[in-house]
């Protein structure tokens, strides 16, 4: 594969992340279109995917992964973040370099067991949120 910078890897992780997540929340048996716009924004934004990258590096991902999702966390974005800190959009950005690289390598296995987990860990965590006023 070529050797693709973070933010490449970002932009086309995120596009897969898009569809995959839409997918996910009709499997759901969501048929409206403002609901399933409004979960598939829960579990898009920075923010959700800022918890699920903070699981994945601890506890899920490869060495190579790692790599991956540390080029796209500390690459130098040409734009602030509209709704999001810094840190938790460049916590997202490694997130979605990695779903990037996955689909680039047409690692299909690997890139459904991460995205699974990654829905897991977003679920409860607006769980433990939604418990914990």
């Amino acid at each position: 594969m070529i050797l693709y910078n973070g933010l490449t890897l970002a932009y086309v992780g995120d596009a897969y992340y898009e569809m995959w997540v839409r997918q996910y929340c009709l499997n759901k048996g969501y048929t409206l279109v403002n609901d399933l716009h409004n979960l598939a924004v829960s579990y898009t934004n920075s923010k959700s995917q800022a918890i699920a990258a903070e699981h994945l590096i601890n506890e899920f991902y490869t060495e190579d992964e790692q790599k991956i999702y540390k080029r796209g966390r500390n690459q130098t974005a040409t734009h602030k973040p509209k709704n999001a800190d810094v840190g938790t959009y460049n916590k997202s950005t490694g997130f979605e370099a990695v779903i990037g690289y996955l689909y680039l390598e047409k690692n299909w296995d690997r890139l459904e067991e991460i995205l699974n987990f990654s829905v897991v860990m977003i679920e409860k965590n607006k769980e433990d949120t939604s418990n914990n006023p």
